[in-house]
């Protein structure tokens, strides 16, 4: 059976789903999206992801044609209509149909797209043995010219960083801030581990990348910050570079395909045993645990 892609109001099957060849997501990368996940029947936060949704369309002064509520309804609609209880769900909103130069003034009313199906990000077997990641050369975009936490259509430059790690042959890439820092992935936000110390409390201490170091501040990524709090953990948001990466004790990448990964190598440098470590593997089952709920 063909899955059901709401447009506008309208459901269509997926080989009648279309939109104009004029619309400015096509045209210019022109509109913003949500990646959210289904599990045992349940929309994984989604009242964080449609939060998210409207504030990427509000700082590219995009107006979406329908609330926040209603935007709920339609997508949980969709994944009923496709009766899925794992699912993979796309929302997109475009700037709509206009003419073919840049003002966005000239597309009247944005356009709107939910998708509900399957995604399977990594291959399963590297959710038991990890990954093997490089950095790329490819920085994210300066936060002043495209800010990576607005989650756009135009993923030109993480599609390029992707590439580079498609060439060295590994699934994922760690992507540098313009100063050199540590970032994100070309689809994940990245976690590493380090071994206690005097303010730690004897816990391993878990760091990420701030939030407003211009990274995409993801949903996952939020959920396993609060599961790490609430075991205890010194979970530190901060800057860091690749050193940090290579002498880490655990690592592991966090995001709505990906959910939780550990990486094993960066660059060539084992991390810790090669192995994923226990505090990964603990936040795993705490994050399995979580979806069960609709988090």
């Amino acid at each position: 059976m063909s899955i059901k892609i709401w447009i506008d109001g309208e459901f269509y099957d997926k080989e009648h789903a279309k939109v104009s060849v004029f619309d400015h997501g096509l045209l210019y990368g022109d509109g913003v999206f949500e990646g959210i996940r289904a599990y045992h029947g349940k929309v994984f936060r989604l009242r964080q992801h449609v939060e998210r949704l409207y504030a990427s369309a509000k700082a590219i002064w995009l107006q979406v044609p329908i609330p926040q509520d209603e935007m709920s309804r339609r997508i949980e609609e969709t994944v009923k209509a496709n009766n899925l209880t794992e699912a993979y769900i796309r929302v997109l909103v475009t700037r709509g149909v206009g003419d073919l130069g840049l003002d966005p003034r000239k597309c009247p009313k944005a356009s709107i797209v939910i998708i509900a199906d399957k995604i399977q990000l990594y291959p399963p077997e590297f959710y038991k043995k990890g990954l093997e990641v490089v950095t790329a050369a490819t920085p994210i975009s300066h936060r002043e010219n495209l800010n990576p936490r607005i989650k756009s259509l135009n993923y030109l430059g993480h599609i390029l960083a992707k590439i580079e790690g498609i060439q060295a042959g590994v699934h994922e890439v760690v992507m540098l801030d313009p100063a050199g820092y540590v970032a994100e992935c070309s689809g994940d936000n990245i976690f590493v581990v380090n071994p206690p110390d005097l303010k730690s409390g004897g816990k391993p201490v878990i760091r990420t990348p701030h939030a407003n170091a211009g990274i995409l501040k993801g949903v996952t990524r939020d959920a396993v910050i609060e599961l790490a709090l609430k075991a205890g953990y010194d979970l530190r948001e901060e800057l860091f570079t690749r050193y940090d990466l290579y002498t880490a004790d655990e690592m592991f990448l966090t995001g709505t395909g990906a959910e939780i990964i550990a990486v094993v190598k960066v660059d060539g440098r084992v991390i810790g045993t090669g192995q994923p470590g226990p505090v990964t593997n603990e936040l795993l089952q705490g994050f399995r645990e979580l979806t069960k709920t609709g988090g």
